[in-house]
């Protein structure tokens, strides 16, 4: 059973097609698209899987105080155009009809900060990091979790691919559910997810890849530091530094429906749950300063699989779990 929060209150009788015609009709700062996939708020809730802080299993790194700088803050930030050699930044997972988005979150900040420290732009396993450590080492497969970044501090991660990389014998362990159609319409490309949630696969702690010539207790890449950061100056300036981070927020009935400008949640959005996702960058549009946030429901979801969210508020949460870490200086070119 998934250990999320859920609250709806009138969100089955609202559809999303109301939820979008009722947005664009008012001035919220972003427009809405009426998902197909969904018929109602209620089947959205098995693709979040983010303990909250409050919750009664969330965890995280220590909170830290980073040292002051005597750099300026950008006032607008990308890590993608920053770091232009790491194409995992921009690369958009999906992580299919599974509640694994604690893995992917933690995943994706863990591979662009460490291609960022070292060269080396290799993907690294959601598989491994969801479904291979014991339950609640950090989380619990397709059922929920927190930040993966003390597991990989004191365990390690192997390389894995996305669904479409099995069999290229690239890397480790390759995620093993196939991309499919969350919030928008059935494709050549992504077929309709399925009706429920995928349970969680076992796993063998060994690599799925025939081709991979690495064993997968060798294959295992550690973080060297693990931590926690509050306030809006200093995820900026951590984020400017090193790259991008976890982060976690509560999930309204009237985000599935985003698809371009700066989100906030609109009057009467019931609380659907907790999602994990990536903090990629930050700036300013229309006078409203906002994150730019990298999601894991593949790149046809929202602005090419991003989103814009309100920064300086704690918008639903999003600047209450932010975290990353950091990588040995002898690994670093």
């Amino acid at each position: 059973m998934k250990v999320v929060s859920l609250l709806i209150v009138g969100a089955a009788s609202t559809s999303f097609e109301e939820i979008a015609e009722k947005i664009n009709s008012g001035n919220h700062g972003w427009t809405a698209q009426a998902p197909s996939k969904f018929a109602t708020v209620e089947d959205v809730v098995p693709y979040l899987g983010a303990f909250l802080p409050g919750d009664e299993q969330y965890d995280e790194p220590a909170v830290v105080e980073l040292a002051p700088t005597n750099d300026a803050l950008p006032d607008s930030f990308d890590s993608q155009t920053n770091w232009p050699k790491c194409s995992v930044i921009g690369n958009v997972r999906d992580q299919s009809a599974c509640g694994s988005c604690w893995a992917f979150g933690s995943v994706s900040s863990f591979e662009s900060r460490r291609c960022i420290a070292t060269g080396e732009d290799t993907k690294f396993s959601p598989e491994d990091t969801a479904f291979c450590q014991p339950i609640f080492g950090a989380g619990n497969g397709c059922n929920g979790g927190n930040s993966a970044w003390n597991w990989f501090k004191s365990h390690g991660v192997v390389t894995g691919g996305d669904y479409t990389d099995k069999g290229s014998g690239d890397t480790c362990l390759p995620y093993s559910f196939a991309p499919c159609a969350h919030h928008v319409p059935a494709t050549a490309k992504y077929h309709a997810c399925p009706d429920g949630e995928y349970p969680s696969p076992s796993c063998a702690k060994a690599c799925s890849e025939d081709g991979y010539s690495t064993s997968y207790s060798s294959d295992k890449q550690m973080a060297s530091s693990a931590y926690s950061v509050r306030t809006v100056s200093q995820i900026q300036q951590d984020l400017v530094q090193n790259g991008p981070m976890y982060v976690a927020f509560s999930v309204y009935s009237d985000f599935p429906t985003y698809k371009s400008g700066v989100y906030t949640k609109t009057p009467g959005s019931s609380f659907l749950g907790g999602h994990a996702v990536t903090l990629v960058g930050y700036g300013t549009l229309d006078g409203t300063d906002y994150w730019k946030i990298k999601n894991s429901w593949n790149e046809e979801w929202g602005a090419g699989g991003h989103f814009l969210i309100k920064r300086g508020t704690n918008e639903c949460g999003i600047e209450g779990s932010v975290n990353a870490g950091t990588f040995s200086s002898s690994e670093v070119v």
